[in-house]
């Protein structure tokens, strides 16, 4: 099976080499776990490798996306100045005509574009979007099938619920989706600190990893110790 490799280090062994190609996966957790920098690290990586990718925000406008990326040393102006990335800025504001855009322009903009690597950050904005749950399900399933389709692997940000961090806070994306990667705190009481640890709790046709491991955000990305235990 081929694999796209995440580009983090550590984690791509702990996945048999990377994710699936064409699987749909999120990263989960809460504020400041690190998940908008886990999705374009993804994305850089597939940049560096000469591929196409997608960056859909919800929440960043395109030059807060590209000083979030320059924090830490990815240069992504010069991709998207050769159509090698594109960035679209959904408002959630402005519901309906997002809505809109979401059922007509998108779909048509993903299938013509070519990307390998698409990023949507976050779902658990987009589901606001939706007055019912059987709108938020449909349209977040309906997105999903037409990113395969097109033969991308995407990686998709959801915010967890506060009394489960192993579950989204509309309890849609981990259905959805093919992969689920929990980013969380753990606060170690014995030395009084919080440490950032991941776990793979499902990833399709793949023998992952089931420990829980400490992880750093560092001004290269996102490194996974993956051969440590948080004790």
């Amino acid at each position: 099976m081929d694999r796209v490799k995440t580009g983090i280090e550590g984690l791509d062994t702990m996945l048999e080499g990377g994710i699936p190609k064409g699987h749909t996966f999120v990263v989960m957790g809460s504020f400041g776990t690190g998940k908008t920098t886990f999705g374009l690290q993804f994305l850089n990586q597939g940049l560096a490798q000469g591929e196409k990718g997608i960056y859909i925000s919800l929440e960043e406008d395109q030059d807060s996306i590209l000083e979030d990326a320059r924090a830490h040393a990815w240069e992504l102006k010069p991709f998207l100045d050769s159509k090698q990335l594109a960035v679209v800025k959904l408002e959630p504001n402005d519901a309906k005509s997002t809505i809109a855009r979401i059922k007509s322009d998108l779909p048509d903009f993903i299938k013509s574009y070519g990307a390998s690597r698409i990023v949507v950050d976050s779902v658990s904005l987009l589901n606001m979007l939706f007055d019912s749950e059987h709108d938020r399900r449909s349209n977040l399933f309906n997105l999903s099938q037409m990113i395969k389709k097109c033969g991308a692997t995407c990686l998709m940000t959801a915010e967890v619920r506060d009394d489960n961090p192993l579950a989204s806070r509309d309890g849609l994306a981990e259905y959805v989706a093919d992969g689920v990667i929990a980013l969380r705190y753990i606060e170690r009481e014995a030395k009084s600190e919080l440490v950032l640890s991941l776990r793979i709790v499902k990833m399709r046709r793949t023998n992952h990893s089931r420990k829980i491991t400490p992880y750093q955000i560092t001004g290269k990305g996102i490194i996974v110790h993956e051969g440590s235990e948080i004790l």
